[in-house]
């Protein structure tokens, strides 16, 4: 399952962008989104998705 910003809580700080090992974080309309058919919650990579991990805002990146 991917992995969702919720819109309202996020501040646009960009920390989850540069984390993502598969670039699937992208700035859409002035918000940050995730495309869920690049999100892989990082694995092969880290042992929990890094977005949820960098993000300054508790519980902005969540699974979908």
């Amino acid at each position: 399952m991917a992995y969702k910003i919720i819109a309202s809580q996020c501040t646009v700080c960009g920390a989850c962008e540069f984390e993502c090992p598969n670039a699937a974080i992208s700035l859409k309309n002035d918000i940050y989104v995730i495309n869920p058919t690049q999100c892989t919650q990082c694995e092969g990579h880290f042992d929990v998705p890094q977005c949820a991990v960098v993000c300054p805002v508790p519980d902005t990146c969540v699974p979908a």
